[in-house]
């Protein structure tokens, strides 16, 4: 029976490499071998292209207009307004998983709680440190002098090394911190149902109204406990000072993220996100042997309530860092890395593939549309970018003779340019909302640095190739092959140099 098992493991790992490698060999093989066919398949495909782009432009639109209308709203107000008699009852646990990150980087994190519109004394943070990391006792200590009587509780919880069945991953050391926490709120007869539960990357700076905003989704949505609640991501903490190439990279992935909010039925957790504390108990908390603990985390609630259970999107939002290097070519690295780790988020569909088949509770139509958009998203990801920019113009090259003169070489030609134009007006679109979502420029910086943000938009047809298409496939086939990844931690740097 084992073997069986590992048998449908081992072929649901093969299944996405196998479909995305397929789509580009396919391509590929009809560029140079049938060629006129192979232009028909273009022109297919750069009018779906055009269509699909069309379409995320409009949602992000959308998206963008909804988040500039709510994100300065005073939540707090407007829960206090509810007459719930759980508002005085809910607490806010944040917790903090720490790996290598300094003072630099966890002080402002911790200060933006403390700033916050929300009572303190209805706040629990907890810091949680790798035991395996040599300064962690030292980083707590300071942190407990500054903040131990900022909040309802302030703890510091270091997770052990070698824990049998763990991986040395974010979601290891988030549960072990939830464990701890559970009995300290046992302790203080605090009911699990109410709190709040926030898992935020130790770079997550939240915005002022943050808390309220998650606090009023929390009373007013239908079943809260079977809702995560998930904020839009930004990389502002250290934008201004990001090389442009990492800047454009950041941006574009706040915006897939804007759009997934307003496609409710694809919308999974990502990064920093909220929930019941009584549910990630439930649920077994966060996974302790996968990388993709943020999605993971999701599919495991989802299961858990026979799907029944969704995300939220909430309309504000949370500032990270950007991952960049010490210069341009370090940068990609430190790029395609951490793409590449978010790109393994495809061990969800062997985890759900396998969790399916054994939940006769879910109805076969909601399996399949899940199926479906674990893999529309990923195999896109994989193969859309790679087509668009490397293997469509060079086969265009090398087969320009065979469409000299013919009619289908005039339309391909016309299509391809109608999308030119569409993809460059999109990008001014892009690159203007992104203007509206940035901090306000440091004084010391000159007016140059915004000519810099509307020259790194130049960066687009380098950016999708090889930080789009290709951590993705890396990661696909990595899986394919049994090459499991480990988590991969990505430097944080706040210096302005």
């Amino acid at each position: 029976m084992r073997e069986v098992f590992d048998l449908q493991k081992r072929a649901f790992e093969i299944i996405p490499a196998f479909i995305s490698w397929s789509i580009l060999l396919i391509f590929i093989s009809f560029a140079f071998l049938r060629p006129k066919a192979y232009a028909l398949i273009i022109i297919i495909f750069d009018i779906y292209w055009v269509i699909r782009l069309c379409y995320l432009t409009s949602l992000l639109t959308m998206a963008h207009h909804r988040l500039n209308q709510e994100k300065n709203k005073n939540w707090l107000s407007l829960s206090a307004r509810l007459s719930n008699p759980q508002i005085k009852k809910i607490y806010q646990a944040i917790i903090f998983p720490v790996y290598r990150e300094g003072l630099d980087i966890l002080i402002p994190s911790l200060e933006a709680i403390n700033n916050a519109n929300y009572p303190k004394e209805k706040v629990i943070v907890v810091m949680a440190f790798e035991d395996r990391i040599k300064d962690s006792r030292e980083k707590a200590r300071e942190l407990e002098l500054r903040y131990k009587n900022s909040f309802f509780l302030f703890l510091s919880t270091f997770h052990p090394d070698g824990i049998a069945g763990e991986a040395k991953t974010k979601g290891s050391n988030a549960t072990w911190a939830a464990k701890k926490l559970v009995n300290i709120l046992d302790d203080k007869n605090i009911r699990y149902e109410d709190v709040i539960v926030s898992c935020f990357d130790a770079d997550t700076c939240v915005e002022r109204e943050y808390f309220g905003c998650l606090l009023y989704h929390f009373l007013t949505v239908e079943k809260p406990l079977q809702c995560s609640y998930q904020p839009i991501p930004v990389y502002n903490n250290n934008i201004w000072y990001a090389p442009s190439f990492a800047r454009v990279v950041e941006i574009s992935s706040s915006y897939f993220e804007l759009i997934d909010g307003v496609r409710l039925e694809k919308f999974v957790t990502f990064s920093s996100h909220s929930m019941s504390f009584k549910t990630l108990v439930d649920v077994d908390y966060w996974p302790v042997d996968k990388v993709s603990d943020d999605s993971l985390i999701f599919w495991k609630a989802y299961l858990h309530y026979n799907a029944d259970y969704r995300v939220i999107p909430m309309y504000i939002t949370v500032s990270m860092d950007v991952a960049h290097g010490r210069n341009l070519f370090h940068t990609l690295v430190v790029q395609y890395r951490q793409k590449r780790r978010w790109a393994w988020g495809i061990e969800v569909f062997p985890y759900v593939m396998a969790n399916f088949r054994n939940n006769t509770l879910i109805p076969f139509n909601k399996k399949f549309r899940k199926v479906f958009q674990i893999l529309d998203s990923h195999v896109s990801w994989a193969t859309y970018a790679m087509i668009l920019t490397v293997i469509s113009p060079i086969a265009m090259l090398v087969n320009s003779y065979a469409f000299r003169g013919a009619v289908i070489g005039y339309n391909l030609a016309k299509i391809t340019g109608v999308l030119f134009s569409l993809t460059n007006i999109t990008v001014i679109l892009w690159m203007v909302l992104s203007f509206t979502l940035l901090p306000p420029k440091p004084k010391e910086l000159k007016f140059r640095a915004w000519i810099k943000l509307v020259t790194q938009w130049l960066f687009i047809p380098i950016v999708m190739p090889l930080i789009g298409s290709t951590p993705a496939l890396d990661a696909q086939t990595r899986l394919a092959l049994g090459k499991y990844m480990g988590f991969t931690y990505t430097e944080k740097k706040r210096d302005s140099s």
